[in-house]
């Protein structure tokens, strides 16, 4: 993959660059993020190459400790499989080894495919980056991190331009690929850096559509009688509201399905107290509330982008806090808007009852109490199915059926 080639000898990828890149002395492609011009293969293959440096470096942190990999693990479904005892992993440690995060860090897999942030025709927000979709594109959420000060922490983007120029190899980079002058302007340099790991970031390797589901489709594999029935449940219209969200395509077969509409919900998630203890304080998640580009602050208050369901099985915990380790206390979350069993109103990681909303505006009780209950088998099925759209490479990290997390 080609993370591990660079790691294996960066110079050497970056060498292609010498007969494709832009001409020493050509301007700089303009606005706030160069992009690459399509100048061949080979000059993307060694943005591509450089992305994937950047991803890796742990020099583009203050204390040297933490890179993108650090949060967004390639072998791990680009989610932090670190464990942090005080929240279980609900979020990430900073570089300081101290700071954390109210938010669990969202996978890095698939996510080239959402549109930038919108207002859909009707009114409803949808795409960007960040679980409050605050970042219009890739490339734009990857400046982010390097100076958040409780993840890499670096005080400005001049510090940041200073870490890249340490390295010889990437300051003859960038200015192969984008101007031989692209260090005279620290914002340029800045955004450069973010177009870099936002290439490598669209290549397969992020996205390679070969899970079993994806094998599925192309006739290769058959389901268990237990996945196919969750796979009916999931896209029914008739018996599950699963897919009125998690789902982009219409077409139920479609093969680049990444099961989201990317729009933004409210579903009443409760409060994660382990988080709320570790940070010493009661987290009240306010989600696209605090995205700038959001007017009407009251009614975003609590609503987070539809995650993706790819790697679904293997990147845990969930929700926007991390509040749940388990994939099906989940469903049976979403369940309990629809069933009146005084048993589906209890949480089963804590044998008590659901927590109230960390925001209780702006439920989508439209969409979370269509459908019927589930019962125990209906659980398990779409438990069953979701796991099916687990990458080939993570497959070994998949728990035994029927297991609960850890």
């Amino acid at each position: 993959m080609l993370l591990r080639a660079v790691r294996g000898g960066l110079a050497a990828l970056l060498m292609l660059a010498g007969a494709a890149g832009v001409a020493a002395g050509e301007p700089a492609p303009s606005g706030p993020v160069p992009a690459a011009a399509p100048e061949g293969a080979e000059r993307q293959q060694t943005l591509q190459a450089l992305g994937a440096a950047l991803f890796d470096d742990v020099n583009l942190s203050q204390d040297r400790t933490q890179a993108c990999s650090t949060c967004h693990m390639p072998d791990a479904g680009f989610v932090d499989a670190r464990t942090l005892p005080a929240t279980g992993g609900a979020v990430s440690l900073g570089d300081d080894g101290r700071s954390i995060g109210t938010r669990n860090a969202p996978p890095a897999a698939y996510a080239r495919f959402s549109p930038r942030f919108h207002r859909r025709a009707d009114g409803r927000y949808a795409g960007g980056q960040f679980l409050d979709g605050r970042a219009d594109d890739l490339a734009a959420q990857a400046l982010g991190p390097p100076l958040n000060p409780v993840e890499m922490a670096l005080p400005d983007k001049a510090a940041a331009v200073a870490r890249l120029r340490e390295n010889p190899e990437y300051e003859r980079s960038f200015r192969t690929l984008f101007a031989d002058d692209i260090f005279d302007d620290e914002e340029r340099a800045f955004a450069a850096m973010g177009a870099a790991i936002a290439a490598f970031e669209q290549t397969d390797e992020f996205a390679p559509f070969d899970s079993r589901y994806d094998r599925y489709l192309r006739g290769e594999e058959t389901l268990t009688d237990q996945e196919e029935l969750g796979r009916v449940l999931f896209f029914s219209n008739q018996f599950t509201n699963c897919s009125q969200c998690h789902r982009l395509n219409r077409q139920a077969a479609d093969p680049r399905e990444t099961f989201t509409d990317y729009s933004f919900h409210n579903i009443g998630v409760p409060a994660n107290p382990a988080l709320d203890a570790a940070l010493g304080r009661p987290v009240a998640d306010r989600g696209l509330a605090d995205n700038p580009a959001v007017s009407d602050k009251a009614a975003a208050a609590g609503q987070f982008r539809v995650p993706g369901l790819r790697n679904v099985a293997v990147t845990g915990p969930y929700m926007h806090n991390g509040v749940f380790r388990d994939l099906r206390t989940v469903i049976a979350f979403y369940n309990k808007y629809n069933s009146r069993l005084a048993k589906r109103q209890i949480n089963p990681e804590t044998g008590a009852p659901w927590g109230p909303p960390e925001v209780a505006d702006n439920l989508s009780l439209t969409e979370l109490e269509s459908g019927p209950a589930l019962d125990d088998r209906r659980i398990d099925a779409l438990v069953a199915f979701l796991r099916t759209l687990t990458d080939r490479r993570y497959e070994p990290l998949l728990p035994a059926a029927g297991s609960a997390a850890p």
